[in-house]
């Protein structure tokens, strides 16, 4: 299977980072096609320009500014995407590149001017996140980041398509111990792709 990973986190050494190598290795070590995209490694620019935005529903060239990422996403069977949470919500990088890449034509098609997902070439999706606080505060806060994955992502793919949401919270209370266990959840998880 054809893998799309996105990771967005700016620390090499942080324990994020170590779960996208872990994700990256071992699906490539069960056999699996991986296209890894770390986007701060990258300089990816998660900002949508003036341009960017007055041509977005022009489907020849909406695409321009970020099409190795578009034709990227548009060959994967699978996505899994590799981030923290934090203040509730995605990196602003990450943000952007959904921004900027699930545009008109590519995630979405408007059929008389309702939005019709496209993005059937995904069969597959999984999470892999942390969060600095505990799942009962993000509970509290409504979770946006649960919440996009199992309903706006969840549409977006092919109907039908499994969601993985793999969280591991409280990482500010983290011992060796949990990150280990939560570790190993994944490993799990990537092995059932």
């Amino acid at each position: 299977m054809r893998i799309l990973v996105v990771h967005a986190h700016p620390v090499a050494a942080s324990f994020n980072a170590s779960l996208f190598r872990l994700t990256v290795e071992r699906l490539a070590a069960n056999g699996h096609r991986v296209d890894a995209i770390d986007l701060y490694q990258e300089g990816f620019d998660p900002v949508m320009s003036e341009t960017e935005r007055l041509s977005y529903h022009d489907l020849e060239t909406n695409r321009k500014p970020v099409e190795s990422h578009v034709d990227r996403l548009l060959a994967a069977e699978a996505l899994v995407l590799v981030y923290p949470v934090w203040n509730y919500g995605f990196p602003a990088i990450l943000k952007g590149w959904f921004d900027r890449v699930f545009l008109p034509g590519v995630s979405f098609g408007l059929v008389d001017g309702k939005v019709r997902p496209t993005l059937h070439n995904i069969g597959r999706l999984l999470v892999v996140t942390s969060y600095g606080g505990s799942r009962f505060r993000s509970w509290l806060m409504g979770d946006p980041p649960r919440k996009i994955a199992n309903r706006m992502l969840r549409a977006t793919v092919r109907p039908g398509a499994p969601v993985t949401y793999l969280a591991h919270y409280d990482m500010n209370l983290s011992t060796e111990q949990t990150r280990q266990s939560f570790m190993s959840r994944v490993e799990r998880a990537l092995d059932k792709f």
